[in-house]
């Protein structure tokens, strides 16, 4: 018995011993071991602080940042965005090494060493583990996935993106834009000079805009059940974006803290909601055995249709979760980026009047009143370059990152394993050195010549990321945001509210802090009808 009791307590030592082992290693060693390799490169950055890293100067600099407002003619947010980051840069240079809690971060800003990671078609480069909370929020699909199971998800949902399947959805989001304008008339009022004034907070009603155009054309006559699912995803991002400084223990996710408790419920009814919908399609096929009758045009119908008939190697399929998964990613992707493209769009032609007159001309050279459609949009050559330069100035996404499987030499740094590679795309769009002296002001014609020829260098674009894992939807954002532009051109002149408060923040995407109150003024065109 005793001797019994004497092994359970040695390996209970052991056990113990291993832990604080690798808890020492984690914490200790491994910033130690990383700092040092990069210092004898030369590269340095803040101190690194138990347990927190750098969250703690992050996390004072931007509670310091989101009480400043940029002038409303400046785009010189950088300060204001990336409060950390500016003063690093400042201080160690255009590459140097951070903490986020125990994870090392290393910063670079070069385009070239920037391509080399994101066009790397080795798999050396992976997206890192985010915390469970934003792998709930962003959806376990093709935005996250690694690997075979990223190749796997690619292959299926390509097919929903093709230019013929969105021309399909060009006329749907032309009547979810009309709607709109519609009801924007029922808030006219008339002012002294007896014209017609409508005050609105464009943020709110781009985002209402597009929420609808995805949850149209993701879910089709469901969008309403759909459309519940995604207001659900919005509350998560709320909940998320304001915990993103805070170190993440792992096991924490399951304790029932409020915020878990909210967060779990929030998942579980996207979840539940987006598969009620898949059941509801896979039923009516089922009832209706016509080989004529598919799962729907929409990009759910294209999903399932897709997981159905695909046959890889190993016979592998999109199951429920993995279009549940799917159906998140596209709501964040494809309502966040093209509700902050045009909200940011809107804000720069209010601030520059002249470039708003220019096209509401070509609009109207274009395609007069009517509908347009994609061949008339590709046409839309001033318009295509405005969004292209409000992408530049305000992209939607601001960094870029991943991580390195492997001791990688990247350019002239050697970056150890498991080390995170930052890509500042907000940073990397104003480098004077890559842009010119006028990279913070606002020039469409930069991009006159095209993407490519628009920088110093080929890859200082970065809006859509670069390489394999290039947005998938860049083309509906585009499509999308050229068909609302155009059409509202057309219909109203806008310019900024006396309330406005230039004031972006980055809230997992770049979003106006306090949103984009603007006044409209009806048009009577001539070719109104």
């Amino acid at each position: 018995m005793v001797d019994l009791v004497v092994m359970m307590l040695a390996l209970i030592i052991i056990i113990v011993s291993s832990i604080v082992l690798q808890a020492c290693k984690l914490i200790i060693w491994r910033p130690y071991a990383v700092t040092k390799s990069f210092r004898q490169q030369g590269i340095v950055g803040p101190r690194y602080s138990l347990l927190t890293g750098s969250l703690d100067e992050i996390k004072k600099l931007r509670e310091v940042a989101l009480e400043t407002v940029v002038d409303t003619n400046s785009n010189d947010i950088i300060a204001r965005v990336f409060p950390h980051y500016h003063k690093w840069f400042s201080e160690y240079g255009e590459t140097f090494l951070y903490w986020n809690g125990m994870d090392a971060r290393i910063y670079i800003s070069d385009p070239e060493l920037a391509k080399h990671v994101l066009s790397n078609k080795f798999g050396f480069y992976i997206k890192p583990q985010f915390t469970p909370s934003i792998r709930k929020l962003i959806g376990e699909g093709t935005t996250l996935a690694n690997g075979v199971e990223w190749v796997r998800h690619r292959r299926i949902i390509n097919p929903a993106f093709t230019m013929d399947k969105l021309k399909v959805m060009l006329k749907e989001i032309a009547e979810i834009s009309t709607s709109m304008f519609e009801r924007w008339k029922t808030k006219a009022t008339k002012t002294e000079d007896q014209s017609e004034k409508i005050e609105i907070d464009m943020h709110e009603e781009i985002k209402n805009l597009t929420a609808d155009v995805i949850s149209h054309t993701a879910f089709g006559s469901s969008y309403m059940e759909g459309r519940e699912a995604f207001k659900a995803q919005a509350e998560l991002q709320d909940c998320l974006s304001a915990s993103r400084t805070s170190i993440f223990i792992p096991g924490s996710q399951f304790l029932p803290t409020p915020m878990n408790i909210r967060i779990s419920k929030l998942n579980n009814k996207v979840k539940n909601t987006v598969k009620s919908i898949v059941m509801k399609r896979l039923k009516g096929k089922e009832q209706d055995s016509s080989d004529s009758v598919g799962y729907g045009d929409d990009l759910l119908g294209m999903l399932i249709e897709a997981s159905d008939l695909s046959q890889t190697k190993d016979d592998h399929k999109l199951d429920m979760d993995d279009i549940i998964e799917e159906c998140k990613s596209i709501f964040l992707a494809g309502h966040e980026t093209t509700a902050n493209l045009l909200t940011w769009t809107v804000y720069l032609l209010s601030v520059h009047r002249e470039w708003q007159d220019k096209l509401r001309e070509e609009v109207l050279n274009e395609c007069k009143m009517g509908v347009p459609d994609a061949d008339v949009l590709t046409k839309l050559k001033l318009v295509h370059m405005v969004l292209l330069e409000a992408l530049r100035l305000y992209s939607p996404a601001v960094e870029l990152v991943r991580q390195g499987l492997e001791n990688m030499k990247c350019g002239s740094i050697m970056i150890p394993k498991n080390t995170t590679v930052t890509i500042p795309v907000l940073m990397i769009h104003r480098d004077k050195k890559l842009w010119g002296e006028d990279a913070d002001e606002f020039n469409p014609l930069r991009f006159m010549n095209g993407i490519t020829n628009a920088a110093k260098h080929p890859n200082a674009f970065l809006a859509f990321g670069l390489g394999p894992r290039t947005c998938v939807g860049q083309t509906l954002a585009l499509l999308e945001a050229k068909t609302v532009m155009a059409m509202m051109l057309r219909k109203y002149a806008f310019s900024l509210s006396a309330e406005y408060k230039h004031t972006p923040v980055d809230n997992i995407s770049l979003q106006p802090q306090h949103g984009l109150p603007v006044i409209l003024k009806p048009l009577a065109l001539k070719h109104n009808n």
